[in-house]
């Protein structure tokens, strides 16, 4: 039976399906514009291009010259019309205007208006020109270019457009393709976030986001506490043997030393942690991993302030965080130079407002600059991979304590990871 979801909350996969169908929303939304955009930009170059190239060949043209220098201006006008015409209709143009010198028009799309004066600019120095100008025929991108006689003296203008209007119905001509290209990309990226949906929900199931932190939040306090207990029980399973060994020998004074200075070890964490009235997983976790630190050859340092507050986490959590914080201190001390001080520091002190902090110190070599702010990324880490995975331990101690309403600082020289937390006061505290 399907388990109920608390409150309308929808699962870690539905989650990450709403997340992914959303971005590909924006992003083809975005994709749209910008083809629009491209589109808009790329129709009007190619009809700056197309008015320029036409303006400048018929420029050039005797047929031109002869017409606007012509004595017979009627005959001429005639003439030129047809060929002007010709000349527009095979371009795609809206229109083509020839103006004699002084500006006055001998073509144009409208009969009535030739013999009027050009709209629109004519450069004074005699250049090509190209400009967006409302004209008779509304807005238009248009250019103008001067028409030289044998001897280079300006004898009048030739003026090829494109009205905006036209520009426009280029674009909507264009926009199909657009919203067909935009759509693809939609439907390319919703088929993954699908893919994403059950290949989460594969591994999730209908478990919520702060379930699945909460699962690897368990995972990771089992594997830590694991090996915490490992080496805390081979290191009193080597004692105990070699106590055995010396009572066969009937050496009791050594044997009762060896298991004493076992005992007088532990007893400084369980003599702070009684003091301090409560967690018992975290004393255990400490316990565990001073037998852990001697294994690996560090030197184990572990101070409790009485005053602290006990930390306002469960259990599985409390062990998630200072159990990554000491398990990364712990690889980090190993990687000292040989023959060096390799060491391992925890303190829990109070941090004033009824706040707890955990400060995991270490003598390794150090996280470069660079890395600091990486290292709490998911998926990242400076260890070689392995089959457990790694970049999940620090990326989930942050999570956790962000979530608490607590905070994490890194600092160098020595490394050191502070985490500051809510407080549950204790006996001792409140008395």
């Amino acid at each position: 039976m399907a388990t109920k979801r608390r409150g309308g909350v929808r699962s870690a996969a539905s989650r990450v399906f709403a997340l992914l169908i959303a971005s590909v929303l924006l992003i083809g939304a975005a994709i749209g514009v910008f083809l629009t955009w491209e589109a808009q930009t790329s129709a009007r170059q190619e009809a700056e291009h197309v008015t320029a190239a036409i303006a400048h060949a018929l420029s050039a043209a005797p047929a031109i010259e002869a017409a606007v220098t012509a004595t017979d201006r009627p005959s001429a006008e005639d003439a030129l019309r047809a060929y002007v015409e010709s000349v527009r209709t095979g371009a795609g143009l809206d229109f083509i205007t020839v103006m004699d010198s002084e500006g006055v028009r001998l073509t144009h799309p409208d009969p009535a208006r030739i013999g009027e004066k050009y709209l629109g600019t004519i450069p004074a120095d005699g250049r090509t020109l190209t400009e967006q100008y409302t004209g008779t025929l509304g807005p238009s991108v248009r250019t103008i270019a001067p028409v030289h006689d044998a001897g280079g003296a300006i004898v009048g203008w030739v003026s090829a457009g494109v009205t905006v209007e036209s520009l426009a119905g280029a674009l909507l001509r264009r926009l199909p393709v657009i919203v067909l290209l935009t759509l693809a990309v939609v439907a390319l990226g919703a088929a993954g976030a699908v893919l994403a949906r059950l290949a989460t929900r594969r591994i999730t199931g209908d478990l919520e986001a702060r379930d699945v932190r909460e699962a690897v939040a368990g995972y990771e306090s089992v594997r830590t506490l694991g090996e915490a207990l490992r080496a805390q029980t081979h290191e009193h399973g080597n004692r105990l043997h070699t106590a055995l060994s010396l009572l066969e020998l009937d050496r009791r004074e050594e044997a009762i030393a060896l298991l004493s200075e076992a005992s007088l070890q532990g007893q400084s964490v369980i003599d702070q942690m009684t003091l301090r009235d409560g967690d018992p997983t975290l004393g255990a976790l400490l316990l565990g991993k001073a037998s852990q630190a001697k294994e690996r050859g560090v030197r184990w340092q572990v101070h409790v302030d009485p005053a602290a507050p006990r930390v306002d986490l469960t259990p599985v959590d409390a062990v998630a965080v200072v159990g990554n914080l000491i398990d990364n201190a712990l690889d980090a001390a190993r990687q000292a130079e040989s023959g060096g001080d390799r060491w391992v520091r925890v303190d829990v002190t109070a941090a004033g407002g009824g706040a707890i902090a955990i400060t995991v110190s270490d003598g390794g070599p150090g996280i470069p600059s660079n890395l600091r702010e990486r290292i709490f990324e998911h998926g990242f880490s400076t260890k070689p991979s392995d089959r457990s995975g790694r970049g999940v331990g620090l990326a989930l101690v942050r999570d956790i304590v962000t979530a608490a309403g607590g905070s994490v600082e890194l600092s160098a020289e020595p490394t050191s990871f502070r985490v500051t937390l809510p407080g549950v006061p204790t006996e001792r505290n409140i008395g």
